[in-house]
């Protein structure tokens, strides 16, 4: 597995109306950005870590902990620009830039930083494993008693309201955690989606599923990080 071709690429926007600056804020004693680019660096398969940004800022912190930064163009970093053309813009800069064929993109969510390299590596040994062409992080949810809405009506999801089972009972659903997503570049340059053709599936425990989007996330996240992360390295 060692002789493959493995990057991963972080995007990371400047603009930020949750948090402003929200990317780079001090996080545990880093910049945010900088526990994602240090967790695919220490991973044993990533080669090379990329941070797709629009911002000079982003791009030098980033570029200071060890991450190889694309300036990502203005029209590609806007409110309604996805993940999926910062990542097909950045896959084009590095194919370029490069003359080594890229066999698999680890694509990372700086917002996600509960993950360790160990995380990394078992994700890249699952898609391997399950000859899959994508594979997303996940979190297992039981007993979770989802409704949505219908027609103006409130109408029972996950489970049959009038027919009420014991938690031990029911099916398990599976949470998408936006962590890791692992995925062959030649599929992703024809569907333009982060997941596609046979996707595998990867578990982590359910508290790394939290995310920062708010200043409540982000003590919820830092918590969490001190307790479970970085008491293991003490």
């Amino acid at each position: 597995m060692k002789n493959k071709n493995i990057i991963a690429i972080i995007p990371a926007r400047g603009g930020s109306k949750g948090i402003p600056g929200k990317n780079i804020m001090p996080f545990c004693g880093k910049p945010l950005i900088a526990w994602t680019i240090l967790q695919a660096k220490a991973s044993q398969y990533i080669r090379k870590v990329y941070v797709s940004s629009d911002s000079e800022e982003i791009l030098q912190v980033s570029e200071k902990f060890g991450a190889k930064g694309i300036k990502r163009p203005d029209f590609l970093a806007t409110d309604t620009a996805s993940s999926e053309s910062a990542l097909l813009h950045a896959l084009d800069v590095i194919e370029k830039e490069s003359d080594q064929k890229i066999d698999l993109v680890v694509f990372l969510q700086l917002t996600s930083p509960l993950r360790e390299p160990a995380d990394l590596d078992k994700a890249i040994e699952t898609l391997i494993a399950q000859q899959a062409d994508s594979l997303f992080t996940a979190a297992l949810l039981e007993g979770c008693s989802i409704w949505k809405q219908v027609s103006g009506k409130m109408k029972s999801f996950s489970f049959n309201h009038r027919k009420r089972m014991r938690r031990q009972d029911t099916k398990p659903l599976y949470l998408e955690n936006g962590s890791i997503y692992v995925f062959k570049p030649s599929l992703f340059k024809k569907i333009h989606n982060r997941t596609g053709g046979k996707i595998a599936v990867f578990f982590m425990d359910f508290w790394k599923s939290h995310e920062i989007d708010t200043k409540e996330d982000v003590e919820i996240c830092e918590y969490f990080m001190k307790k479970n992360l970085l008491k293991k390295k003490r």
